[in-house]
């Protein structure tokens, strides 16, 4: 999918949404623990009732890892039904890769020629060599970790270099070298406020993946003030609070609930910034 295809997708309808699939097996209903596979039939019931909301699904691979085999095989089915019924959805393996060239190649391989996803998630610290192999794939996009929404992210992240730039700048401008806004996306966490202002003036142009809204506490209004940018350029991803929001038989039901509810919320953001007329 490209740049231009996503905003397109984000115009029409009026969401920047991403939905995060962290599928627990602990989590979910009990009733669908009988099914053959409890994941894909969870992820299903989620993905039919949030799809006209959002434009992107984020399955989060340890959920899926945790479980072996069967796990995997439970993404899998998930990324062929988006594909198959909802072909519009951007997906995104959040996977966090990154390793020396040849061992990346392979990870990219394995999203982008097998699983066919549109976005991998990637580490940047060991440099550049670790992250081209995934940018090979015409039409793929890599997201870099950059500015996260853990506490932890203070560890190194913020670390002020010799040259002045603290260290997730240092990953903005580094990677600017290695593709254009076509093809890189990072990963800014909803939590940090104002330094959204300090991204932009790195990336501009670039797509954010902005984790961190609902149950981590960050503020979608505060997101959009300081990092949303005259094409939107920001994909919000919300979890726990989407598929989580009830446990009952009518679990599906109250994650589209919630997942509108955003939706109108991030259409009177469109709306105010001018990049939609009105909203339908």
């Amino acid at each position: 999918m490209t740049k231009e295809q996503l905003f397109e997708h984000i115009k029409r309808k009026q969401s920047f949404l991403c939905v995060g699939l962290d599928t627990d097996i602990k989590k979910i209903p009990q009733h669908l623990l009988t099914e053959d596979d409890p994941l894909f039939a969870f992820n299903k019931a989620i993905i039919d009732a949030t799809a006209a909301y959002c434009v992107a699904y984020k399955p989060n691979l340890a959920f899926y890892e945790s479980l072996g085999v069967e796990g995997m095989a439970s993404f899998e089915k998930t990324v062929a039904y988006l594909r198959e019924h909802y072909a519009d959805q951007f997906i995104i393996a959040d996977a966090k890769r990154g390793d020396i060239g040849n061992t990346s190649g392979m990870y990219a391989r394995s999203f982008f020629d097998h699983i066919q996803v549109d976005a991998v998630t990637v580490a940047p610290y060991m440099g550049e060599d670790s992250v081209k192999p995934f940018l090979v794939y015409p039409g793929s996009w890599v997201i870099l970790l950059a500015l996260t929404s853990n506490r932890g992210s203070q560890d190194f992240q913020m670390t002020e270099l010799a040259d002045g730039d603290r260290l997730f700048e240092k990953v903005l401008k580094r990677s600017r070298e290695w593709a254009t806004d076509e093809q890189i996306m990072y990963v800014i966490g909803a939590t940090q406020g104002k330094l959204f202002l300090d991204v932009r003036k790195h990336v501009p142009d670039h797509f954010l993946l902005v984790p961190g809204v609902g149950a981590q506490g960050g503020s979608l209004q505060e997101v959009v003030r300081y990092g949303m940018n005259d094409r939107c350029g920001l994909l919000v991803n919300s979890s726990r609070a989407i598929i989580y929001a009830d446990s009952s038989r009518d679990f599906a039901r109250a994650a589209g609930n919630e997942a509108y509810v955003i939706q109108q919320e991030m259409a009177d953001c469109l709306q105010d910034r001018g990049i939609i007329l009105s909203k339908s």
